[in-house]
């Protein structure tokens, strides 16, 4: 289940939730029922805005060579730092 970002646009707090893509979260009531917490003092009707977020960490079992260059794994570059990854 992927993972987004909110911003509580009265108290600029981001949170975090997990939720189906089909989900529309709109206001703080919601985001709160989603995450199993209790809404607290802010008014259930603030408005939430989803946040843009890159993806998470790519699966090394996805790429052609999951291993990591010399030089990004703290061993000395081969070919005196041709690899590229300066």
């Amino acid at each position: 289940m992927p993972t987004y970002d909110y911003r509580v646009e009265a108290t600029n707090d981001t949170f975090e939730v997990r939720h189906s893509m089909s989900v529309q979260i709109d206001n703080w009531g919601q985001l709160c029922a989603l995450a199993g917490m209790e809404p607290g003092r802010l008014d259930p009707a603030s408005k939430v805005t989803r946040l843009i977020s890159s993806p998470g960490v790519v699966s090394s079992s996805t790429l052609r060579n999951p291993e990591a260059p010399p030089c990004m794994s703290g061993a000395s570059c081969c070919g005196g730092g041709s690899c590229g990854m300066n």
